[in-house]
């Protein structure tokens, strides 16, 4: 009786733990467009900068890169990764966008940026799945907490067993 109300009240709760999932993919999404807008007008400002030199985006960093000015070469390599991290950011987006529910889901699985899961999951608030990735989610990890658990139960009593049996051999072997 014990373990089978433990083996539900662990069902539970992985269900309500995964089905956070898609709302977390969904605050996810909206940092992720921040980010973008944010990168996006640093960079359009320097490319702006960079044309008004008569350079292109990559000129203007060498141009930087190449000077005697620590600050400059430091600035080069910020703006190099700021661009890289944009393209890639705008990428991402893209995928969750056209992907379906799922997809957007395996979308950020597979590709998320560490700085926006970190400030995702530090203001994240749990909300109710109504949505049919939040439920599916929810489903899967009741399953996955039932029958964990039902494993685990059952691969404890066949060790608990077998080792009852290795006690009784003993108990008979001894002269």
């Amino acid at each position: 009786m014990i373990v089978r109300t433990v083996t539900l009240a662990i069902a539970l709760v992985m269900g309500t733990l995964t089905s956070q999932f898609p709302e977390f993919a969904q605050q996810y999404r909206q940092r992720l467009a921040g980010a973008i807008d944010a990168l996006g007008e640093v960079v359009a400002d320097f490319r702006r900068d960079a044309e008004a030199e008569n350079l292109s985006p990559q000129e203007a960093i060498a141009r930087l890169e190449s000077s005697g000015d620590s600050f400059a070469r430091r600035r080069a390599a910020s703006m190099e990764r700021t661009i890289t991290r944009l393209d890639r950011l705008i990428a991402q987006w893209r995928a969750m966008e056209r992907g379906g529910p799922f997809a957007r889901l395996n979308a950020l699985v597979g590709e998320a940026d560490p700085d926006l899961v970190r400030a995702t999951a530090s203001d994240f608030e749990p909300a109710v799945p109504v949505t049919i990735e939040g439920l599916v989610s929810a489903l899967v990890g009741l399953l996955v907490g039932l029958f964990g658990t039902r494993a685990t139960v059952a691969g404890s009593r066949g060790i608990r067993k077998r080792m009852r049996r290795r006690r009784a051999l003993r108990s008979t072997n001894v002269p």
